[in-house]
């Protein structure tokens, strides 16, 4: 299996395709949007307040230094993506009304069947845990935790993981949350 990357840079985004190179790139513009949920694609972006009617609270206290990535999330094949932010995994994700000081990152993955939610789930990294939670899917979510049998999330519910939890959403996309070394390079952080 081949794949393709293309980085946009303007945007910094990553937008990692597996198979042919000759398949067709659909991404979603304004209200121009084409539905890549039948697409063997996963799109990586940060959400742009400039183009969102979000509400941002303000932190209490300004942190000093940037998050460090403890964790990082795999999906597929596709290359780690760090949890210093929280990632908000779906068909086609969108941010929360209200956010805290950390802009989220989106991840949308390919839903031939449509098994995905628009915004499915949260993976977010709390201190030295990892947060899990359903947003309301329609069609639930799996968590298998190492030595624990499957758990199905009910929606708007949560869980704390560790390394080695596989976050199934439907539709083939399984998510494993690994550790991070010290010197690991992600998409979130490169």
């Amino acid at each position: 299996m081949s794949n393709s990357y293309e980085i946009d840079d303007a945007n910094d985004d990553t937008i990692i395709r597996s198979g042919s190179p000759e398949l067709p790139l659909s991404i979603p513009i304004d209200d121009d949007v084409i539905d890549v949920a039948e697409a063997p694609t996963i799109i990586v972006s940060k959400a742009d307040p400039r183009h969102s009617e979000r509400t941002f609270v303000k932190p209490p206290e300004p942190d000093p230094e940037p998050p460090v990535a403890l964790y990082a999330m795999r999906i597929g094949e596709h290359s780690l993506i760090s949890l210093e932010v929280p990632a908000y995994i779906g068909r086609r994700p969108s941010t929360p009304r209200i956010v805290g000081p950390r802009m989220p990152r989106l991840v949308m993955v390919p839903s031939p069947s449509r098994e995905v939610s628009s915004t499915h789930v949260e993976i977010l990294q709390e201190a030295d845990t990892v947060v899990v939670t359903d947003l309301g899917s329609t069609n639930g979510t799996t968590v298998t935790m190492a030595g624990f049998a499957p758990q199905t999330l009910r929606q708007g519910e949560s869980l704390v993981v560790g390394a080695e939890t596989v976050v199934d959403i439907g539709d083939g996309i399984r998510i494993v949350i690994v550790s991070l070394p010290d010197n690991a390079v992600t998409e979130g952080t490169q």
